[in-house]
């Protein structure tokens, strides 16, 4: 499913032309993990399903990748990724289904998660809330009141998913507002962290199998150690590919580069 997910990525890129590409192949593998095996959506309107929110919404695409992997979007929408008039657009629109909130601008989506999961709770359900968000978008003091609305109100069913592949839209995320230690900073505000691999789905997958997501609870934040641009090795660790889109030689580079590792079943 991660193979699928950055192929996706970049043939949907270079098609339309956009850029946000190593935003989103920085997350291919916990989308895999999530979409592949933690959440528990039987169907897209069921009251009581598990609630995803992308809230780094410039790697839209890539959730529109995992949604077209498990099945929730089919291959004429995905196609119409950033046309005129299409929903499938370059942030996230919750006009289209499997889509819970419209992000974009960063810092609201923990916000809108803990609304959610507190909802959740006073309805009686048992649906858990996942929010991923970006390691520079914790530089937004609307995050921090969210983590302290959330430690308050003992949210046990929110999950905060941090991908921390050190790199924001000028620089790197030390050098523009240093987040370090970052794990600490949530334990200081009273949130059950964890830190994995964000390049490992199965270790992302044990690790949020292992939390207790009690209906009143600690709220629990996973931090992902990434690598920004993972699986296309002239994108990786390069801040260009915040923006860039691909020329011709170089989306070959990065077709033949996938299908490579994906025969030897490297992620």
């Amino acid at each position: 499913m991660s193979a699928g997910i950055r192929r996706t990525i970049i043939e949907q890129s270079k098609r339309a032309e956009i850029g946000h590409i190593g935003s989103c192949l920085s997350v291919a593998d916990v989308l895999a993990a999530l979409y592949g095996s933690v959440l528990q959506i039987r169907s897209l309107d069921d009251p009581g399903r598990d609630r995803f929110i992308m809230s780094k919404g410039h790697a839209a695409l890539a959730l529109y990748a995992a949604l077209h992997e498990a099945g929730w979007l089919g291959r004429e929408a995905l196609d119409s990724y950033c046309a005129d008039g299409s929903a499938v657009s370059g942030h996230p629109e919750h006009a289209l289904p499997g889509i819970e909130l419209s992000t974009g601008s960063l810092g609201h989506g923990l916000s809108v998660g803990a609304g959610t999961a507190l909802g959740g709770r006073l309805h009686g359900r048992d649906s858990r809330v996942f929010v991923l968000m970006s390691d520079a978008e914790c530089n937004e003091g609307s995050v921090w009141e969210a983590v302290m609305f959330a430690r308050h109100h003992a949210l046990g069913k929110l999950v905060a998913i941090v991908d921390v592949n050190g790199q924001q839209a000028l620089g790197s995320t030390r050098d523009v507002l240093d987040l370090d230690p970052l794990g600490d900073r949530w334990r200081a505000f009273g949130w059950d962290v964890h830190e994995t691999d964000g390049h490992d789905p199965d270790a992302i997958t044990d690790t949020i199998a292992g939390l207790d997501t009690a209906a009143t609870g600690t709220p629990h934040v996973v931090l992902l150690r990434t690598t920004f641009g993972r699986g296309v090795s002239y994108m990786e660790g390069q801040l260009q590919w915040h923006y860039w889109p691909m020329s011709d030689d170089q989306y070959a580079t990065a077709l033949a580069e996938l299908s490579s590792k994906e025969a030897g079943g490297a992620p």
